[in-house]
């Protein structure tokens, strides 16, 4: 979710679902270490409870880089082993870790050292020719020897050579059985469904047999999910999401309040693009926000427009 997370995404997921564990974008360690930690750590107090991912590999690094991310007030820090990419792997990072479970743990050792909070890691079930259950197995049982105790496992092994990372998401199937698996193998650890997960229901059915589940880009095009997921899994008994012009009309002084910091209206409003998906006047709302939050001095009005551009229904 590199350049689709950041903290305007997630303060707009967080109006939607009050109790769903949100997490950043990827951050390498190094951008940590020699780049403005403070500008990439920024996130508001309403985000919480907030996990900061990181990528990276070298062990000292990334202890500074969790050091970092717990001083600011994350509530987690997750180590990126999923992400397959050709620029991940060529800063020896991501999905290729796991042909490397001894480094991984080595990180898992130092970062756990550095921070008072979880050190979780997200990771595939496999990586090209490693495509078994005994290697996953393998692999977390060295990372549970470290110390790390909750798992976030994308259902599909990674293909690092030929495959694109939008390809990645799709091509390899689905194994949800191997994670079934590892949570029967391994009752006392934490382990949380991702991959091509996209309703509610199926959420519910997942957890019949796992901790948790990741939603990424479903959640992302689709942002009202998150609070039928509040709804129906989450939230105490009567609590109602709200509808989504309400949400609109609660982002409008966030939107003022980051503009009048800097930010422009065009990185805060590509996030809620697809609020209405669905729903009467999507299409208008997505077009009027599209062409004309670019705009040189655009500001919250071309928000409230898009709203006129609505049934009064919606």
């Amino acid at each position: 979710m590199m350049d689709w997370t950041d903290r305007h995404c997630r303060y707009f997921m967080r109006l939607l679902a009050p109790h769903v564990r949100l997490y950043t974008e990827m951050v390498t360690a190094a951008a940590l270490l020699h780049g403005d930690a403070a500008k990439l750590l920024q996130f508001d107090v309403t985000e919480h409870p907030v996990a900061l991912q990181i990528g990276g590999s070298e062990p000292a690094m990334m202890r500074h880089a969790a050091k970092l991310g717990a001083e600011r007030g994350y509530d987690e820090i997750n180590i990126n082993i999923g992400c397959p990419s050709d620029r991940v792997q060529s800063g020896q990072f991501g999905a290729c870790l796991m042909a490397d479970a001894k480094l991984v743990a080595a990180c898992v050792s130092e970062m756990q050292a550095a921070v008072d909070v979880p050190v979780t890691i997200k990771t595939r079930i496999g990586i090209d020719d490693h495509d078994s259950y005994p290697f996953l197995k393998d692999f977390i049982s060295v990372q549970v020897d470290a110390g790390c105790t909750i798992f976030v496992v994308h259902a599909r092994k990674a293909i690092l050579q030929g495959l694109s990372p939008k390809e990645n998401r799709t091509v390899p199937p689905l194994n949800y059985d191997r994670v079934y698996r590892l949570k029967q193998e391994f009752p006392d650890l934490t382990i949380v469904l991702n991959g091509g997960v996209t309703t509610a229901a199926e959420c519910e059915a997942h957890l019949q047999h796992v901790d948790g589940v990741m939603i990424g880009r479903q959640a992302y095009h689709e942002p009202y999910l998150l609070a039928e997921i509040e709804r129906d899994l989450l939230a105490d008994d009567g609590w109602q999401p709200p509808t989504r012009v309400a949400v609109v009309e609660q982002m409008l002084p966030y939107i003022e309040q980051q503009m009048t910091a800097g930010a422009q209206l065009k990185h805060i409003t590509r996030h809620i693009l697809g609020l209405f998906a669905g729903q009467p006047g999507a299409r208008n709302w997505r077009r009027h926000l599209s062409e004309n939050s670019h705009r040189h001095g655009a500001g919250p009005e071309v928000v409230r427009q898009a709203l006129e551009r609505l049934p009064l229904t919606s």
